[in-house]
């Protein structure tokens, strides 16, 4: 009864004092029926309240956002699925969703008529320019009787996760190099004895189609062994990316750590598209909790670009490489860098002695505040990278494409034809 007195809308305190007005002036002018009237314009919000107070509305909300998963720049849908499990009616539902102020500004929405089964769907769409993982919700209602004398305001605890990934640039088509690596079990074995069928088995893991049970090794291990023929031969990339905040230079979205962003997720997305199984690593290691991404039926690099939507700038002055173990050796390596420093050249001399073969995307990180100076072009072209300058103003794909014309001495070899592993 607190709560609902405390909803009494400018209208439901205007009846009051209108009836306890109205009640004083029968009392002083002797005039009962003004007192009757009086002690009903009193008692219409009171009981009101009262009744909305005892009410208990059984709302019911679920959120839908499609997709879950936007590029930068792209419309997302909110879909609200509201109904009423109780059997109290209600007059108006005033509806607003909570959304950060990225995405938009809030939603509200007025609705009438509701009763005992009933139920709604309202539907907006959101918007963000800035890549991140954002919470969309809480619900707040505001319940108000059908004589808008009382408002009360009730609020669903439940969100929803919009994840917004960066924006990323189709890239052309280079020669890469580097090795093969098989991953998994697709790494080569030597057959010492027995013919090759019984040497490319394995042990049968949940999910396996039991057609590639091979029942000649099950029944001599007494377990079930499946055939390893039919498995893929994948080459594996490396993508790094240098998230330090010692190394990049401007604020927000138009830092250079953000252009160093959209460069990795094209080149994650690129690699990925051309068949490499591919692993993202930052400045502060390899996220243990990403395996290596294939293709599959996921063209669009998902897992890599969901960890760069929440990629922030890493605070530790030097490079982690503990991620440089064996997992890491072979297979090629595109790291994007920001500023290099005179103690980072032993690093990256051992990134590059662990790959097959290692292309870089050198930020001139200094002109994204005006000042443009010497990348670390040469820096890394003595250690033997293969090397190409991006710059604020410079376009993606074309830094790209020269960067597969550069040797790995860092001169241009004559034009030949390019061919796509």
């Amino acid at each position: 009864m607190r709560e609902a007195l405390a909803g009494l809308t400018v209208r439901g305190r205007a009846f009051i004092a209108a009836g306890v007005t109205a009640v004083v002036c029968a009392v002083l002018l002797g005039q009962p029926a003004l007192t009757r009237v009086g002690v009903l314009v009193l008692a219409l919000p009171l009981v009101t309240a009262l009744v909305l107070g005892r009410s208990r509305y059984r709302l019911a909300l679920v959120r839908t956002v499609a997709p879950p998963l936007v590029a930068a720049g792209q419309q997302a849908r909110v879909t609200l699925s509201l109904s009423n499990e109780g059997r109290t009616p209600s007059g108006v539902l005033l509806l607003e969703d909570h959304v950060p102020y990225v995405l938009g500004t809030r939603p509200r929405f007025v609705l009438e008529g509701i009763g005992h089964g009933w139920h709604r769907q309202v539907a907006y769409q959101v918007r963000s320019d800035v890549r991140g993982r954002f919470e969309v919700g809480p619900m707040t209602v505001r319940v108000s009787d059908p004589f808008g004398l009382v408002e009360l305001g009730r609020a669903f605890h439940t969100t929803s996760v919009l994840t917004v990934t960066p924006r990323t640039v189709a890239l052309p088509p280079i020669t890469l190099g580097g090795s093969e690596s098989g991953s998994g079990e697709n790494r080569p074995r030597a057959f010492a004895i027995g013919s090759a069928e019984d040497v490319t088995v394995r042990e049968y893991h949940r999910g396996d189609d039991l057609r590639r049970v091979h029942w000649p090794s099950s029944a001599r291990t007494g377990e079930l062994m499946v055939r390893r023929e039919e498995q893929p031969w994948h080459s594996r990339a490396t993508v790094f990316i240098d998230n330090r905040a010692v190394a990049h230079r401007g604020q927000g979205i138009a830092s250079s750590l953000e252009t160093a962003v959209v460069a990795a997720a094209s080149v994650a997305v690129h690699l990925t598209r051309r068949g490499y199984a591919v692993r993202l690593v930052t400045a502060a290691g390899e996220d243990r909790s990403q395996a290596w991404h294939e293709r599959g039926g996921d063209p669009s690099a998902a897992p890599l670009l969901e960890s760069l939507a929440v990629l922030h700038a890493h605070e530790a002055p030097r490079l982690d490489t503990a991620w440089l173990g064996e997992s890491g050796r072979g297979g090629l390596l595109v790291a994007v860098l920001g500023a290099v420093q005179h103690h980072d050249a032993p690093v990256l001399r051992r990134m590059l002695s662990h790959q097959g073969s290692a292309l870089a995307l050198a930020l001139d990180v200094d002109a994204w505040v005006g000042d443009p100076g010497p990348a670390s072009t040469a820096v890394l072209a003595q250690q033997g990278w293969r090397v190409a300058t991006l710059g604020p103003h410079d376009r993606l794909d074309t830094r790209w494409q020269e960067l597969g014309a550069v040797g790995r001495s860092g001169r241009r070899p004559s034009p030949v034809a390019q061919v796509t592993p």
